[in-house]
């Protein structure tokens, strides 16, 4: 993974976070957007010219690709930098919830 790629995605935004997590399996932009709200009960929801411009700029640097379309709907998925991304990015979540429960901040 490029220095680039680094600094531009880590830490992540919760958009990316989201659209990384989810491309996990095949999707649509609209189909994300329901699996986000779903998974977070309705506390974040991305709004299309977020979503969109989001997917746009992930795809550019390689961390999702076009699969296919389906009734006008792009459909994707994450690729290995994708994967590796959202991996740095779980890792530092991690080291924050640990870091702030050894303190006994959070319970």
């Amino acid at each position: 993974m490029d220095s680039h790629i680094k600094k531009v995605y880590v830490p992540m935004t919760e958009t990316g976070f989201y659209i990384l997590l989810c491309l996990q399996e095949e999707n649509h932009g609209y189909g994300i957007v329901q699996k986000v709200k779903e998974m977070t009960e309705g506390e974040i929801s991305i709004t299309p010219g977020t979503m969109y411009g989001t997917l746009s700029k992930m795809e550019r640097d390689g961390l999702i690709k076009f699969i296919r379309e389906e009734e006008k709907r792009r459909v994707y998925v994450i690729t290995d930098l994708g994967c590796e991304v959202l991996a740095l990015e779980l890792k530092r979540i991690k080291r924050l919830f640990k870091n702030a429960t050894q303190e006994g901040k959070v319970e």
